[in-house]
């Protein structure tokens, strides 16, 4: 066995077992989970946090269970997502605070955090770190609630901050999802000039939803499809107006059809309630969530295109999803978007309403020129993909230094 022992963080999966439809932060997790297994499943260990602050390194049989029972509940296939959990909850829960599974004598760690998890509570994380005597990797997704806090649930912006608290006092190494969260980060912590290593590493695409099966829905009129969870933040608000004016402008049997896809999110009552009241919406535009993925491969092999409006990203990772599928995007103007879709999508300031209009009019027929030459564009684009991502991470990790890069006392009040 080469390279320190690798201790993978599923926290947050067994919490969201309950959930049919994965979020973006669930696929990483899942991903790491499954190139680990492939390519180092000699030193890796999975382990949980205990929601009193104690960490458990769990049984590997139970967790390989739990995760390949999450991924069946993901495709859609009959699963025990929910049982294989409660099993691990069972022990995690059972296990007490001062009983733990021997670490290999002599054998550094690493602890991979993955999501952000638990990442509010800087002292329960260093007394992981200080058990398996391991150093800190982890990913930062965004850093939205602290630049862009008019986005974020109350008091969000204020447990962000104190997750950057903990990478900035704790992490050896930051993985960031992009450039531009790598920018963001950089301007809220102070730690990484002085040793720890900024890692950028774009996100993979499941396999899954590169290789669906072809579009089953039996569309009568031409339809877009938009991915996410219903928040402001999203810009789900500028696509119901502009739906709006299609009905008014083509009557609402030519308008085309909007699907969106996601959970209900936060602060989100005047969307859902414009989506209830208004009566050209009605029959035009339909909202679902917990679509398996399967599921949303093959409605949205049948759009005319994604649309992602969002007024701030820190991947889009829905973006590189339809790209990979072969199906035209028009996106906003976001840094972050431009780095997941390179130059294959149309890019639109997400506050100019007539110039989505007019996009969303020149790609309703799907052999139009502007969608055509979209289209011409996705053949040139590469889907990133999850074994490129794990790698460079496995490779800096691998590279760290054998022992943390200081004293965990010397940088955070435990």
């Amino acid at each position: 066995m080469n390279g320190p022992e690798l201790l993978l963080d599923i926290t947050r999966l067994m919490r969201r077992a309950r959930h049919t439809t994965p979020t973006g932060i669930d696929r990483v997790e899942m991903a790491y989970a499954d190139y680990l297994s492939r390519h180092a499943n000699d030193r890796l260990v999975h382990t949980a946090m205990h929601p009193c602050g104690w960490h458990v390194r769990l049984p590997a049989s139970a967790a390989h269970r739990f995760l390949e029972e999450t991924a069946r509940q993901w495709r859609g296939d009959k699963s025990k997502s929910r049982q294989a959990a409660l099993r691990l909850w069972s022990v995690l829960c059972l296990t007490s605070p001062r009983f733990r599974w021997p670490a290999q004598v002599g054998r550094p760690g690493v602890y991979l955090l993955l999501s952000h998890t638990n990442l509010e509570r800087p002292a329960a994380v260093a007394r992981a770190l200080a058990t398996e005597r391991a150093r800190l990797a982890c990913l930062v997704h965004d850093v939205i609630p602290l630049t862009h806090p008019e986005f974020a649930r109350a008091g969000v912006a204020e447990v962000h901050r104190r997750r950057i608290e903990t990478v900035d006092a704790l992490a050896d190494l930051v993985i960031c999802n992009s450039q531009a969260t790598t920018y963001a980060i950089g301007a809220q912590i102070n730690r990484i000039t002085r040793g720890a290593r900024l890692l950028t590493a774009p996100l993979g695409v499941t396999p899954m939803m590169a290789t669906a099966p072809p579009s089953t829905p039996q569309a009568t009129a031409p339809y877009f499809v938009m991915l996410g969870t219903i928040e402001p933040r999203k810009n789900h608000l500028l696509l119901l107006q502009l739906w709006q004016r299609l009905v008014a402008q083509m009557g609402p049997a030519r308008a085309p059809r909007l699907h969106l896809v996601g959970r209900s999110g936060w602060e989100n009552a005047h969307i859902l309630n414009l989506l209830e009241r208004s009566s050209a919406l009605h029959g035009v535009v339909t909202l679902s969530h917990g679509k398996s993925d399967r599921e949303v491969a093959a409605l949205l092999r049948g759009a005319r295109a994604l649309l992602m409006p969002s007024l701030a990203e820190g991947f889009g990772l829905p973006v590189a999803e339809a790209l990979a599928l072969g199906v035209p995007v028009i996106a906003s103007d976001l840094p972050a978007l431009r780095e997941a879709g390179g130059g294959a999508p149309d890019y639109l300031d997400p506050l100019d309403g007539p110039a989505w209009l007019q996009a969303i009019r020149d790609y309703l027929d799907k052999d139009a020129p502007r969608r055509q030459a979209q289209l011409g564009r996705i053949t040139a684009w590469r889907a990133p993909t999850w074994d490129d991502h794990c790698r460079v991470v496995l490779e800096a990790i691998d590279r760290l230094p054998a022992t943390a890069l200081r004293s965990r006392e010397a940088n955070l009040a435990i």
